[in-house]
């Protein structure tokens, strides 16, 4: 493969303008067909063969008038018992015309005369019955709805619509900026030329462009959840720098080795891009494995995301050598370009010098890249002589990290942690205020007879079941569909949708109805759809994460040739997910210094996090220590005893694993100043995963577990390593193929 990329490298810097041509027609063509082709994305989450979502699909069939999206609109009049005066039944009843009126509205139904009102006269609960669901919704409906009451509050009446009609896509705003600035700073300081810097910059956004531009032309052949093309934004932005400047390192390397800007760039790809070929496919493979798991919007997320880190590979290995062509050696700062021009150039003719992949362990012409008073080869000493207190505090560390894990807790996102202020939330918070949190998470059951009579003869029985079933506040009277064959109940639970009381309520109700004959009784509502959607996620989590263990271990396995190596990096990520998992927890669902990243309201936390989570840091965690462990081996397989190799990786690969790490802690962490509490959350944990990961475990306690391992790292049994297949990630067989070219020197 490297010496494939080797060739790819050098192509595409002869051919350099046609390249960039054809990326820029691309990226034309991607953004046309996005502004033409491109449909709504999905809020609801939905889940096929759960029983809320066969209920759901049941009322579309046989009861469409109460299959559409609801709202619930909360009013409070300025005083108590307002509501039984002329004047507030006045004020209600105007409300109620108003809300019938709004387009695509179906009818809206007075409180006074269905007793929706709370006890002290001050509150009411208009609902509101909409045509179409919830994403099928148009914008100009929804505002329309938002907008309602406006009569009543110049009065003195407090309007808050609300309900799952309010649920919306997530909006990016310049926020997000922050963080791709603090990229490019580190970039700048990484590098030190403004000319390198830019053009990784300008490589992965090109990158990010083309991929989002494609997934938004397919958004309207398939179903989008709202938060996949952000997950597909924030993935493909923290890659496409990383992976460029992986390339544009190495290929400075080469140019102060004194390579031509063509050889330097051929070796950059053929090596360094062999790393990034690498760590793409396992972040794919990874994100594409999502659909193992056989939930719909998770697979469109996952494979969402691997669409744009697939084409930030692809630009990584053909556009950046091309940027690279153009800028020849002013990637270099000024006082370095001198240097790079004091080796053999090879621009003109077909001699190879190989002196990039000489052994520099010794002698006294070693190049400013091999400086040893930098700091990762000091910090790389200091960590294998101290090695087992370092592993020791390094695992005592993570373990406290963790603590928190084995409490979390998963829904979906509910007004109870929308940003405070926003509609959604004061509508949920004024709910609560007059009627308690059971109100805001009501549940539905669908009856479905063969006959009128069937359905008739069983409402009576699901209620009386209903009514006794602990934790249940109010049960509201059965809605018939035209036909007579369905009916549907309403029903208030006493604790919020997020109660761990209200989860057992669902199953509770569940097997009290379970006996009902003649009829199929189902549960559903946003509450029972969130409880579904959460547990099967949760069943399916472990069964996910043996799959990406096993795939760690093979993975690795062919690229180092080495049983313990891949052993030690499957379980180093194991702790990363672990701690990172608590304090995502300790922040989000406990509260902790919650302040520090602007949450309104601690909760559970989203049901697909921690899947996710695992699938992109699994990817991410291969990447550093593809990066870091290919130079160890590379050293020792060439001389270099166990110790001098793993300080001689450490070493030249720390200030690029530092600048990587550093610049998607940035790109994931500039989405935590989002107001979506889903984005925050998601931009939080990967941010914290890559800073554990990245500082902790791959530059920490994996070069004091290889010091203490010694050659032992490197074993492999000899019919394990014949059976293999040799993936050439470091580069040997391009080393081979580059010495056979040189010809012999005297």
């Amino acid at each position: 493969m490297a010496t494939l990329l080797y060739r790819l490298g050098r192509g595409a810097l002869r051919r350099r303008r046609l390249v960039v041509a054809l990326w820029l027609v691309v990226l034309v063509i991607a953004g046309l067909a996005a502004a033409t082709l491109r449909g709504p994305t999905a809020s609801n989450f939905t889940m096929p063969g759960t029983e809320s979502q066969r209920a759901l699909d049941l009322l579309a069939e046989q009861f469409p008038a109460a299959s559409g999206a609801t709202g619930t609109i909360t009013v409070k009049a300025p005083a108590d018992g307002q509501l039984a005066t002329p004047e507030g039944q006045a004020v209600v009843q105007e409300l109620v015309q108003e809300a019938s009126s709004l387009p695509g509205v179906v009818g809206a139904v007075n409180p006074l005369q269905v007793g929706a009102v709370s006890p002290n006269g001050r509150y009411a609960l208009v609902q509101v019955q909409f045509a179409s669901g919830g994403d099928e919704v148009s914008d100009a409906q929804r505002t329309a709805y938002e907008e309602v009451g406006a009569a009543a509050e110049a009065k003195g009446w407090q309007v808050a619509p609300g309900g799952e009609v309010l649920g919306g896509e997530p909006e990016i705003g310049s926020t997000e900026a922050l963080g791709v600035l603090v990229a490019a700073i580190v970039l700048i300081i990484t590098f030190g030329s403004l000319v390198a810097a830019g053009m990784t910059m300008l490589n992965a956004l090109i990158g990010v462009g083309v991929g989002m531009a494609g997934l938004f032309a397919l958004s309207g052949v398939i179903e989008l959840t709202s938060t996949a093309p952000i997950l597909a934004l924030m993935l493909g932005l923290a890659v496409g720098i990383d992976y460029s400047l992986f390339i544009t390192s190495r290929h400075r390397q080469n140019l102060l080795e004194g390579l031509s800007p063509e050889e330097a760039v051929g070796r950059a790809v053929g090596t360094a891009g062999s790393a990034v070929v690498f760590a793409g496919a396992t972040v794919v493979i990874a994100l594409a494995g999502l659909a193992v798991v056989n939930i719909p919007f998770l697979t469109v997320m996952g494979l969402a995301a691997a669409g744009t880190v697939t084409v930030a590979v692809l630009v990584a290995i053909t556009l950046q050598p091309a940027l690279l062509g153009f800028a020849g050696r002013r990637v270099l700062p000024r006082r370095l370009r001198a240097v790079a021009t004091d080796g053999t150039d090879t621009s003109a003719g077909t001699t190879t010098d190989t002196s990039a992949f000489a052994d520099h362990s010794g002698g006294t012409d070693r190049p400013a890249a091999e400086d040893e008073s930098r700091f990762g080869f000091r910090w790389a000493r200091l960590v294998t002589r101290f090695r087992v207190p370092v592993i020791l505090v390094g695992l005592l560390g993570l373990g406290l990290l963790a603590l928190p894990t084995p409490d979390m807790r998963l829904a979906l996102p509910g007004a109870a942690t929308a940003a405070v202020g926003s509609p959604a939330r004061v509508a949920n918070d004024l709910t609560v205020e007059g009627f308690g949190a059971g109100f805001t998470g009501r549940l539905a059951v669908v009856v479905a007879g063969a006959t009128p009579q069937a359905t008739a003869t069983a409402v009576p029985q699901v209620t009386a079941l209903l009514q006794r079933t602990e934790n249940v506040l109010a049960v509201a009277p059965a809605q018939l569909s035209p036909d007579g064959r369905t009916a549907l109940l309403g029903v208030v639970p006493k604790t919020g949708p997020t109660d761990e009381a209200t989860e057992t309520l669902v199953h509770d109700i569940r097997g009290a109805v379970g006996g009902i004959r003649d009829a199929d009784v189902l549960l559903t509502g946003a509450t029972a759809i969130g409880i579904d959607v959460s547990e099967k996620l949760s069943d399916a989590l472990p069964v996910y994460l043996l799959l990406v263990v096993g795939l760690s271990v093979l993975l690795l396995m062919l690229v180092f040739r080495s049983l313990l190596v891949p052993v030690k990096a499957a379980l180093g990520f194991l702790l990363t997910v672990a701690a990172t998992f608590g304090i995502t927890v300790a922040v989000f669902q406990q509260g902790h210094l919650a302040d520090l990243v602007g949450l309104d309201t601690p909760g559970p936390l989203i049901s697909f996090l921690p899947i996710l989570l695992i699938g992109i840091l699994f990817g991410l965690a291969m990447d550093y220590e593809v990066f870091l462990v290919s130079r160890m081996r590379e050293d020792f397989v060439h001389g270099k005893s166990a110790r001098q190799a793993t300080i001689s990786g450490m070493g030249h690969g720390a200030r690029v694993v530092t600048a990587a790490a550093l610049i998607m802690m940035s790109v994931f962490g500039g989405f935590v100043f989002l107001e979506d509490p889903v984005i925050k959350s998601m931009g939080f944990a990967l941010a914290v995963g890559v800073a554990i990961d990245a500082f902790v475990v791959r530059m920490t306690i994996v070069p004091a577990v290889m010091s203490l391992l010694g050659d032992r790292a490197w074993w492999l049994p000899s019919w394990l390593n014949r059976a293999l297949p040799n993936v050439d990630i470091e580069g040997e067989g391009l080393r081979t193929h580059l010495e056979e070219q040189t010809p012999a020197r005297v």
